[in-house]
């Protein structure tokens, strides 16, 4: 056992040599939120992704997923980028009417790349370190209840608005996961620190968020402007503005959020200047000028029909139609 607790703080160290912000562990047994994840799909709250109910127990069941797997190694990565502004979440609440919003997260570079060819490199340090073992990397990419894991492994905890909170770095991080068969020792699950805040469930411009850690995906921002493939309903364009990729606002009034930390790596600076980009401007970008702008960008997977739609409903909002 004193092997494998020595193995765990090595990989913990190797994480963040690979730019990490914090690398944590924990077991597979997520039967705690199974009830709950049925409950959400029942209701239908995940709209159009029927990647979310198509494998079955597999997403809150890893064992199920990678036969094998007894522990998973969760990761977490900071995206703000460093060129922001030390008041950055003042800035992102007031861009002018005309301009394009877009997520944070997805102005720079594809995170799942990027995350996983850094996990890719922890695996392999560690295969270096013991010799052959099983394991699979993953990032927002199968079904894996990443957020329930990181919970447990006391990452953080589960905000109102549903997004791992963490009480050093907010939530402007992304997750990833290694799922292995070494029994490693596990980390502690800490407490919720919401208390009576709910400041994301008061601010969301389409009141996406039912009820404290429900969220009506058909109704969330993020969903419609990525998710979405068909129109966007009538009654929602309004609301949405000016948000043409993804909406970070239950984020910028979080709190928690003043104590967001920098990235580490430079893959999540802005390119092609999404942070101030007019609808209009980028509106008039031809189909070919949008996948060699957004090469490997997040946004170039929603193609540019939808990039289109979205710009549309930004510039109607902004005009008054």
């Amino acid at each position: 056992m004193s092997d494998y607790l020595q193995l765990a703080q090595e990989i913990k160290q190797w994480g963040r040599d690979a730019g990490f912000a914090d690398v944590r562990i924990t077991d597979v047994d997520l039967s705690h939120v199974e009830a709950g994840f049925q409950a959400w799909l029942d209701a239908g709250y995940h709209g159009e992704m029927a990647y979310m109910a198509a494998h079955g127990s597999k997403r809150s069941r890893p064992d199920e997923l990678v036969p094998g797997t007894i522990r998973v190694i969760s990761a977490r990565m900071n995206y703000l980028p460093e060129s922001d502004d030390a008041d950055w979440r003042t800035k992102e609440r007031q861009h002018a009417a005309d301009t394009a919003v877009i997520s944070v997260y997805a102005r720079g570079r594809d995170y799942h790349k990027v995350i996983r060819n850094r996990l890719q490199q922890l695996a392999e340090r560690i295969q270096e370190r013991i010799g052959e073992f099983g394991y699979r990397v993953f990032t927002d990419s199968a079904p894996v209840m990443e957020v329930a894991l990181a919970e447990k492994s006391g990452m953080g905890w589960r905000g109102k608005h549903t997004l791992l909170l963490n009480r050093d770095a907010g939530s402007m991080f992304f997750l990833g996961e290694i799922l292995v068969d070494i029994p490693l020792p596990v980390d502690q699950a800490i407490s919720n620190h919401c208390g009576q805040c709910r400041s994301c469930i008061d601010v969301c411009p389409t009141q996406a968020i039912l009820a404290p850690y429900q969220l009506d995906a058909r109704r969330c921002i993020s969903y419609l402007t990525i998710e979405l493939h068909g129109s966007i309903p009538v009654e929602l364009r309004p609301l949405i503005g000016n948000r043409v990729y993804g909406c970070d606002d239950c984020q910028l009034y979080c709190p928690w959020n003043k104590f967001a930390q920098r990235a580490s790596v430079n893959d999540f600076e802005v390119r092609n200047g999404l942070d101030s980009a007019s609808m209009s401007s980028l509106f008039a970008w031809s189909e070919a000028e949008f996948m060699r702008k957004l090469e490997g960008s997040p946004i170039r997977r929603i193609g540019h029909e939808r990039w289109l739609r979205n710009l549309a409903v930004g510039m109607g909002a902004f005009s008054g139609i």
